[in-house]
């Protein structure tokens, strides 16, 4: 006779302490805590039901079995009492039970794990591969195993089989990608198996299920060896800053300002990545390289004003897997040269006490300066150098100099300046060695 029995989620508030024990099981069940949404008290999975009895610790208890329609079609089920218990001996399928004691319903489900039992024969990459996830072909058993709710709804139990591989992970730390162990947890396993492919050659391992690995006997079972094919990398840009105190900066630009912009570029790539280039080009889109560079790591100075893109992308040997990183734009800005026409060099220190030209985006320079009877005083070629006001190490005489300059600018502006230089006050020795004022 069947019962319809009215189904109320308040009652999973009533879970029981006691559980269900098994008498002539050849193995201890696996229990299973499912979520408080399915309305079972547990989920019990026994190597085999055959010739298994269950108990509870009741001997008023009522017992109900369901299937995959939920406990609203269950029907109730002959049980023995002995002492404090009732049983009730379980048939070859998998089955729901409700217990009904006196006030009180709990909900369980049983698994046969004898009509699931794991089986692995073989594991092999599939013919055809993705870049991002590879693909293996596995034979065997290892499927779905399903569970009904009390209301009749079927929730897959998870197997929890491992596949386990190697593959590469970048390290910040030390800015190259270094070997891991990879693992996929598989709630089950059909006839195709796909993962994040691996980055480096390996094996792939499969392991399980839970249950056997409860009972000690887990299968496992290895794939042939793998080449890696699949393709990452990382790339980043460094740019070298300078910090004269005489040159204009340019704002707002990430990598970029006055020239010359000095810039060290970075990369680290996988195994696979057997192929390797830095592209640079003033096409943002790329249709048109200027350069290329074949090494990870290298140097570069840009001095000529505009923008350029670069980016670094890697292959592996056919082509089939690519990387493109991400584009740096390097901007240089307009040239500027402005000269000073007075300094007080000696007169109060790191206070206009040295003549230094004002400039942006020089990358050509070449400064003389004389004194009024056409003697050299200094030279330098660098902008962001200056004169301190001495020749031959000594302060030279308060007065009026000149400089004469030859310069070019990014922008391919050239300069050719001469002008005078003022020196208002400076700091000579006597000729009895003493420090003494010039103005």
């Amino acid at each position: 006779m069947k019962y319809l029995i009215a189904i109320l989620f308040a009652a999973s508030a009533l879970y029981a302490e006691a559980q269900l024990s098994f008498e002539g099981a050849a193995y201890a069940p696996v229990e299973v805590r499912p979520e408080a949404s399915t309305g079972l008290d547990g989920i019990y999975v026994l190597d085999a039901t055959s010739g298994v009895t269950a108990s509870y610790p009741s001997a008023s208890a009522r017992w109900y079995r369901y299937g995959n329609l939920g406990g609203g079609y269950a029907e109730e089920v002959p049980s023995a009492v002995d002492g404090n218990v009732s049983k009730v001996r379980l048939g070859a399928d998998d089955m729901g039970y409700i217990i009904e004691d006196g006030t009180s319903r709990h909900y369980y489900w049983l698994v046969n794990y004898d009509n699931h039992r794991a089986a692995f024969t073989r594991l092999d990459m599939a013919p055809e591969q993705d870049c991002d996830r590879a693909r293996l072909e596995f034979t065997g058993d290892a499927g779905r195993i399903t569970y009904y709710t009390i209301n009749g709804q079927g929730r897959e139990l998870s197997r929890e089989l491992t596949l386990s591989y190697n593959t590469l992970e970048y390290d910040e730390s030390s800015m190259q990608f270094v070997q891991k162990e990879a693992e996929e947890i598989l709630s089950s396993v059909d006839a195709s198996i796909g993962v994040p492919a691996p980055l480096c050659d390996t094996r792939f391992t499969l392991r399980g299920d839970r249950f056997l690995r409860a009972w000690g006997m887990e299968e496992q079972i290895e794939s042939p060896w793998v080449t890696a094919r699949a393709v990452d990398a990382r790339s980043w840009a460094e740019q070298n800053v300078r910090d004269n105190d005489n040159e204009q900066k340019v704002e707002g630009e990430a990598i970029g300002g006055s020239a010359p912009v000095d810039v060290s570029f970075h990369a680290a790539v996988t195994d696979a990545a057997i192929f390797r280039e830095w592209q640079m080009t003033s096409d943002p889109t790329f249709e048109v390289v200027d350069d290329r560079f074949q090494q990870l790591d290298f140097d570069y100075s840009f001095r000529d004003m505009g923008t350029v893109y670069v980016r670094f992308m890697c292959a592996n040997s056919d082509g089939s897997c690519e990387y493109y990183g991400d584009t740096f734009e390097v901007f240089v800005g307009e040239s500027a040269l402005l000269c000073p026409n007075a300094f007080s060099p000696g007169s109060s220190e790191g206070v206009n006490d040295e003549w230094k030209v004002s400039y942006k985006s020089i990358v050509s320079f070449e400064c003389h300066i004389f004194n009024r009877w056409g003697q050299e005083m200094t030279s330098f070629k660098n902008p962001a150098d200056g004169w301190d006001g001495k020749y031959k190490g000594k302060y030279v005489p308060a007065g009026v100099y000149y400089y004469v300059i030859q310069a070019k600018g990014a922008d391919g502006k050239d300069y050719k300046l001469a002008g005078d230089i003022n020196i208002v006050k400076s700091k000579m020795r006597s000729s009895s060695g003493s420090p003494s004022e010039t103005e």
